[in-house]
């Protein structure tokens, strides 16, 4: 059993680290997605900064990340200790990923996959992600903030493990997520805003709005440098 964790924590991880929002703005557009509107490598900078269509098969693939190895661990009979792992592996390879030298997106579709995919593996229903996508909505569609209900909805995943009494790997898993996820938020690479911003402001922002300023559009709004990479770059439409 020591040698299909090993595989398949390698192979989890591996998979998480393939950057499909940067190679999907690379191959369709010829630019660098990190230097655009957000800088963020996923699907919201994709469509911001490309077209809507093509963060399509982006949402597919990064959704459905974790998923099949952790499927193949509880066929193999690993544990649900095991099995979290082998998603948090995935869901880390996503957020600090080895194609682009650990510098990756923030991993909440790959870790909505992965909340989706523990519970029904092991018989259980994934209220979790449910409630997690209801936060999300909510957050987006009604109080207009969507790093806000993403950040919700990550922490509420432990506390519904907790109260529907999951198995305690589970629930500390869950538990895991969201402590990856406040870790890339606040370790971010730093921008032109970065100096300019007290620290104890930034790391409040960074954790609340996952952005360095509270401005959301002169944030999105930021162009990227003249260089010979971007040079040629097909505008977004």
């Amino acid at each position: 059993m020591t040698i299909y964790l090993v595989l398949l924590l390698l192979g989890a991880y591996l998979l998480g680290s393939i950057p499909a929002a940067y190679l999907a703005a690379r191959w369709s557009r010829g630019i660098d997605i990190r230097q655009y509107g957000s800088g963020n490598i996923g699907v919201s900078n994709l469509w911001r900064s490309t077209s809507k269509w093509l963060t399509m098969p982006v949402i597919i693939f990064d959704f459905g990340k974790g998923m099949p190895l952790v499927w193949i661990a509880q066929l193999l009979g690993l544990g649900i200790d095991q099995q979290v792992a082998i998603g948090l592996a995935a869901i880390i390879g996503h957020n600090w990923p080895l194609f682009l030298r650990f510098s990756g997106g923030r991993g909440m579709l790959t870790t909505l996959g992965v909340a989706f995919a523990l519970p029904p593996v092991n018989g259980l229903v994934p209220w979790e992600a449910i409630t997690a996508v209801v936060i999300v909505v909510i957050g987006t569609f009604i109080i207009h903030n969507s790093p806000i209900g993403v950040g919700a909805a990550v922490a509420s995943a432990s506390l519904i493990s907790w109260a529907f009494d999951k198995p305690l790997p589970m629930t500390l898993g869950f538990l895991a997520m969201f402590l990856i996820a406040i870790i890339r938020r606040l370790t971010a690479p730093k921008t032109s805003f970065t100096p300019s911003v007290p620290l104890r402001q930034l790391l409040l922002n960074r954790l609340l709005f996952d952005r360095d300023i509270r401005d959301s559009k002169a944030w999105l709004q930021r162009q990227p440098p003249k260089s010979e990479e971007n040079k040629g770059a097909k505008p977004a439409k």
